[in-house]
């Protein structure tokens, strides 16, 4: 993929027969995923981009997403769809667009017949299609202006749709204007009138800007549907990394099963490192806290945005993922910010360096590796310093837990790195123990130049060589940190 020219047809014919194999297995995956723990979330397969109009969605007249004409035919908006989401896919993984819709853009029957081709391109490739309407135009405060206009454009759209199993109904984007028992009324007679739209396929945004599941949660006339949720660092004031994560989760309610993270997302343009955990930037504490729980309730999403949105004085949306180039048909997207792109990735399950890669842990003196003592599967095992082998006892993964501490995970036995007994002493040992929420399994990386101390959360204590030994078998202990070498620790990963 360059700046100027993209590939050939053949190129692009052959990524797309690739991009639909991978997205094959992905889908079988995540369906075992779901058949076998149904308690476990059911939205983990949508890894998607919202495709917003440049200037945002709200309009009083037909939306023309960017990178589209509105003189552009159905195949021409066919083949530019299929350029920008063979990128999207090729360099995140992406499997659904989130695409706007309002009255006026399905009443135009010229626009509309060609702005489909951007959904049957992406369903023709198993993609998902999320279709959420926009209210048609600011000024109309979140309410919808025309109810009788509305539902004559989804009747329009479900009769078209309806059928699809790849696409997906949002009956409202952020419907803010009305009070919560109003809008539920609204989105279950929604329900009750688009009956060709199947419930397991409408996304019932939350109340106000979509950002509180609860009431909707709990109103059993929406068991059957999936949730619509929006959560941005500027609805609120700042918040720390823990108190962004509580509020995410109390917000999505019991039904986080349901829910499809359909906006998030923070600046892209300014190189924030979404990858540093002890970042006090309030972008980077959102969206880490956002991944977070989105991975732990296994929610899928689709970022704001990866195209359009509010340009402000620079000519784009700071938030959207790619830059756009090219031309005609040929168009080509590229990443702003691979540490953000990373992280809504870690948000969809994947395995990203600095929360699922694996480390060699090695201490400066000696250049010894951290290594799990035999019998190394057992509770209360030793943690020392030994020749690294290779062996998986010696290698770990590290878990974020929040605040700028870390969970050290042995690679061979699943289990965290320990302070025996939560002890607060001098010399207590270093073990390996059953991961739990002990602040005696939480470490925080000080860093040091290139190397770092594993500073203990419950005592502050910091993870030692004990009398700088050299030994292969010496057992790690918990000292006053100072600056001996003894104390300093580097990674590689694996």
């Amino acid at each position: 993929m360059t700046l100027t020219s993209g590939p050939s047809r053949s190129t692009r014919s052959l990524r797309r027969l690739l991009i639909a194999l991978v997205a094959t297995a992905l889908a079988a995956a995540a369906s075992l995923t779901v058949s076998t723990s149904p308690a476990n979330a059911a939205t983990s397969q949508f890894r998607g981009m919202n495709w917003a109009v440049l200037g945002d969605n709200f309009s009083t007249g037909t939306l023309v997403v960017q990178g589209l004409s509105q003189s552009d035919s159905n195949a021409t908006v066919r083949a530019k769809a299929d350029a920008l989401y063979d990128d999207m896919a090729s360099t995140m993984g992406i499997n659904t667009v989130r695409l706007p819709i309002n009255t006026h853009t399905v009443a135009n029957t010229t626009w509309w017949n060609a702005y489909r081709g951007a959904i049957d391109a992406a369903t023709a490739r198993g993609w998902k299609v999320i279709l959420a309407y926009w209210e048609d135009g600011a000024a109309s405060g979140g309410r919808i202006i025309n109810l009788a206009a509305w539902n004559s454009m989804w009747s329009s759209v479900t009769n078209t749709y309806g059928s699809n199993s790849n696409v997906y109904f949002e009956p409202m984007n952020e419907p803010h204007g009305y009070s919560s028992a109003e809008w539920r009324n609204i989105a279950a007679d929604w329900l009750d009138y688009h009956y060709s739209a199947p419930a397991n396929r409408v996304l019932i945004g939350g109340t106000g800007y979509s950002q509180d599941l609860r009431d909707i949660c709990n109103d059993s006339r929406f068991n059957s549907t999936l949730l619509s949720f929006h959560h941005y660092a500027f609805f609120y004031s700042a918040m720390t990394y823990d108190a962004f994560r509580s509020h995410i989760q109390t917000r999505l309610g019991n039904c986080a099963s349901r829910a499809v993270a359909t906006e998030f997302g923070a600046p892209m343009s300014t190189g924030l490192n979404y990858g540093d955990a002890n970042s006090t930037d309030n972008f980077v504490r959102h969206i880490r806290a956002m991944a977070q729980v989105m991975r732990d309730n296994q929610m899928g999403g689709t970022y704001w945005p990866a195209l359009g949105g509010k340009p402000g004085n620079i000519g784009y949306d700071w938030y959207s993922m790619y830059a756009l180039s090219g031309s005609g048909t040929n168009l080509n997207l590229t990443v702003r910010n691979t540490s953000g792109a990373d992280r809504i990735r870690y948000a969809w399950g994947d395995t990203i360096g600095g929360g699922d890669s694996t480390y060699r842990i090695n201490v400066r003196h000696s250049g010894k590796a951290m290594d799990v003592q035999q019998p190394n599967t057992d509770n209360g095992a030793r943690v020392g310093q030994y020749t690294y082998n290779g062996n998986a006892w010696q290698q770990w993964q590290f878990q974020d837990a929040g605040s700028g501490y870390w969970r050290l995970i042995s690679q061979h036995s699943g289990k965290c790195l320990d302070v025996v007994n939560a002890s607060t002493a001098d010399g207590a040992e270093l073990i390996q123990y059953t991961c739990g929420s002990g602040t005696n399994q939480q470490f925080q990386m000080v860093a040091n130049g290139s190397y770092f101390q594993l500073r203990a959360r419950h005592s502050s204590k910091c993870v030692d060589v004990p009398s700088a030994s050299t030994a292969d078998g010496v057992i790690l202990k918990q000292y006053p940190c100072n600056t001996g070498t003894n104390q300093q620790w580097s990674r590689t990963a694996i």
